[in-house]
């Protein structure tokens, strides 16, 4: 036995020896017809100059993304969302200790941080109540009533996962809080968590639409007709990409996808930039009133505010018609908004963010007696107690997030959302990814999320001195000034007053 030691070493160093030179001449191989595919090509000069090696340029690019993340950046440089805000969601997602030691990381000098005035006699836990309930809609038919204050945003299937959408729902019921289905239709998924839904219906009609595309009133009473579906929300721009349609890639249109939309299997589907059906404040408020009557549930309009004056001449119509014609909410959406696909230009530079935004809409609704009338929903970049504790100091009556919720599904910000490659499984429709994503373990961090939001703003609100987190007003905060000196809110967006009784019309006094 030993003498054939010898022969069998000999045999296996010759095996490797040739399996070496397989392996040097395949690279070989490819280098050379790398080389010459790189010489001969005209498209790219780095390339065609520095053939093979060029390609590391572009290989180094992309990694530098992730590079960045994970070992160059500090805590709170990244964006759209630093490290320390993800890890926040994601403790919170995990239930577990969000307290941190040795005093806070956060700098509280630059222009427009956010900073609470706490009271000398903060409010005691035993006298602390839930968030107060919120009727919306008193003139449809099935108004809604609920106390929910943080909510999750519109996410369409499609845009995300089967197994997030499950998620989600499930997520949503254990927390008490509603779930916007984005402009992609209703599908089963949205239903199967029993978590109050509301409808989107985005310009190109998805789920309720008929063949060409038009409103169809069966579809839409259909939609209605689930006990779940609370509210009605008439998207005319969103964040990522104002005065731009939605945009779901082909390889995301399967026929399942299909089917819930109502539209071609395996055809990217692109959004009308707004309805064509709308195309005047008067044409609006038809709409709305349209499908309130047709569904007998509240209904409102989702806006990223740029141009504002149409928001007096809304309010000058409202007052002709009479406050039933009024929406029943308005969402307002930050122009940093950004989950799914948009076009650079768009999600750079165009509308305005919400710290502009959402107090100029209040402001105008109570400067025409209609602030109790029509709800205020804000939604954008809110994503950790701070921000949201500021929208209801500024005058919201809701808060809403999409990618907060992505967060605590455990998204890690690889911004692949708009190329079914998500690692997540979030955002694919590839099964061996969203194989990951197992929706009962995801739904209770969702609920877990929720909680803990609703928690913290709640521990905010008792340092203000206020008994629940629907009470925070302008003073209770202030924002730090280009001179580094601090100002409060009610100085910055002081609160108007609503037309005096003598000039207001007489279908508001």
């Amino acid at each position: 036995m030993p003498t054939m030691l010898p022969e069998v070493l000999s045999t296996f160093l010759n095996f490797a020896a040739i399996l070496f030179i397989i392996v040097i001449g395949v690279a070989a191989l490819a280098v050379v017809i790398l080389y010459i595919l790189d010489v001969t090509q005209t498209h790219h000069a780095i390339r065609r100059n520095f053939p093979v090696i060029g390609r590391f340029r572009y290989i180094f690019e992309r990694m530098g993304v992730f590079f960045r993340q994970y070992f160059f950046a500090s805590d709170r440089e990244e964006m759209p969302f630093n490290r320390e805000q993800r890890s926040w969601v994601y403790r919170a997602a995990k239930n577990l200790d969000n307290t941190v030691a040795f005093g806070s990381t956060r700098d509280i000098k630059p222009t427009g941080t956010v900073l609470f005035v706490n009271c000398p006699f903060p409010t005691l836990d035993r006298d602390s109540v839930p968030p107060d309930a919120v009727t919306v809609g008193p003139y449809a038919r099935t108004p809604y009533t609920t106390n929910a204050l943080f909510n999750i945003s519109g996410m369409s299937y499609g845009a995300i996962s089967k197994p997030a959408i499950l998620a989600l729902s499930h997520g949503a019921r254990k927390a008490g809080c509603w779930m916007n289905t984005g402009e992609g239709g209703l599908s089963p998924y949205h239903l199967e968590g029993g978590a109050d839904i509301v409808f989107q219906i985005g310009t190109a009609k998805y789920g309720v639409r008929d063949a060409q595309g038009q409103l169809d009133d069966e579809k839409l009473r259909d939609v209605a007709s689930h006990p779940t579906v609370r509210m009605i929300e008439l998207k005319l721009s969103q964040g990522a990409k104002p005065g731009k349609g939605g945009i779901l890639p082909a390889i995301k249109v399967t026929p399942e996808i299909a089917a819930v939309r109502g539209i071609p299997v395996g055809e990217a589907s692109i959004s009308p930039n707004r309805h064509v059906e709308i195309d005047s404040i008067s044409e609006l408020l038809d709409m709305i009133e349209h499908i309130r009557d047709v569904t007998g549930k509240p209904v409102g309009f989702k806006a990223v505010i740029g141009a504002y004056g149409w928001l007096d001449s809304l309010c000058q119509e409202i007052a002709k018609r009479g406050e039933k014609s009024a929406p029943d909410f308005i969402t307002v959406d930050s122009a940093d908004g950004g989950t799914g696909a948009a076009p650079m230009s768009l999600i750079d530079a165009v509308g305005l963010p919400i710290s502009e935004s959402l107090p100029m809409v209040v402001d105008k609704l109570i400067s025409h007696g209609l602030r109790d009338r029509i709800k205020v929903i804000a939604s954008g970049k809110l994503i950790t107690p701070i921000g949201i504790a500021w929208a209801l100091c500024v005058g919201a009556d809701f808060v809403v997030s999409a990618r907060g919720f992505m967060f605590s599904l455990g998204c890690i910000q690889a911004l692949q959302c708009n190329k079914n490659t998500c690692p997540t499984g979030i955002t694919t429709h590839n099964l061996k990814l969203q194989r990951g994503l197992v929706p009962e373990e995801k739904a209770e961090r969702v609920a877990h999320y929720v909680k803990n939001i609703v928690h913290e703003v709640g521990t905010i609100a008792h340092s203000c001195g206020v008994h629940e987190p629907r009470r925070l007003r302008r003073h209770h905060a202030r924002v730090v000034t280009e001179t580094g000196l601090s100002v409060s809110l009610d100085e910055l967006y002081p609160v108007v007053q609503p037309l005096s009784s003598a000039r207001m019309p007489a279908s508001l006094k």
